[in-house]
């Protein structure tokens, strides 16, 4: 039996820019910032119902950011949908790195802050 030998491309990290979307920097932003709005949704225990509720959209669109599905989605309704579930959104510009011939758009994991009690 013969082997059918696949060939391997090494990922540029953005799945997006991989399969050739035009803006795949803003792609790969969108799909960070609804994964942290449904892992918030999951880490409350909330149903699309109760979500939808807090979001101020219906339970269909929750379905669909659940899903991925982000078209509808702009990266500022994002931003209100994570203020809406009690996160505060940063957004930091800066100068590009001199090893880059382009400026970039990414979404930065939070630095973990104690609460403290007053």
């Amino acid at each position: 039996m013969t082997r059918k030998r696949h060939r391997v491309t090494a990922s540029t990290g953005n799945v997006f820019k991989d399969l050739g979307f035009r803006d795949a920097e803003t792609e790969l932003a969108k799909a960070q910032l609804a994964h942290r709005v449904v892992s918030i949704m999951e880490e409350r225990r909330l149903t699309q119902q109760q979500a939808a509720e807090i979001l101020g959209i219906d339970q269909p669109g929750v379905s669909h950011l659940v899903c991925g599905n982000l078209k509808r989605f702009s990266m500022d309704r994002l931003f209100r949908f994570l203020n809406a579930l009690g996160s505060d959104v940063e957004i930091v510009v800066k100068p590009k790195s001199r090893s880059r011939t382009r400026a970039s758009v990414r979404v930065a994991p939070a630095r973990r802050t104690s609460r403290r009690s007053a």
